[in-house]
């Protein structure tokens, strides 16, 4: 996977509790609960249907898991549109749009956001 994002501004972000809303304590928390769980959906998702190739041998995401979920944060708090956080994270908008939709039902389904539209708003936070 190709790490867009970079540490340096990845930290920054983990470090703002103004910009996630969440401590960089609950946020490993929230990495280390989701992110197998992601890898498993992924891995199930390629394996699913016929394939010409082998998994995996196409191209390769953009943004590790821990952007994705940041940006899911960010999306959440403050509402900002997936054109800004792809922006922000030197991806296309589609990027920032699958990773919020790969990200936010793992929440939904620990009862961390509420299960309305990905337009609308949440009943809670993780």
């Amino acid at each position: 996977m190709v790490d867009v994002v970079g540490n340096r501004a990845r930290a920054a972000i983990i470090r703002s509790r103004r910009i996630t809303g969440l401590t960089p304590g609950v946020i490993a928390e929230l990495v280390a609960e989701t992110g197998p769980l992601w890898h498993e959906q992924h891995q199930a998702t390629l394996t699913a249907r016929f394939r010409r190739r082998a998994a995996g041998a196409g191209a390769k995401h953009k943004l590790v898991f821990v952007d994705r979920l940041l940006a899911t944060l960010v999306h959440l708090r403050h509402g900002a549109t997936h054109d800004v956080l792809a922006c922000w994270s030197g991806v296309d908008r589609s990027t920032i749009t699958r990773a919020i939709g790969e990200v936010r039902p793992l929440f939904a389904e620990r009862g961390w956001i509420g299960r309305s539209s990905s337009r609308g708003g949440t009943s809670g936070t993780p």
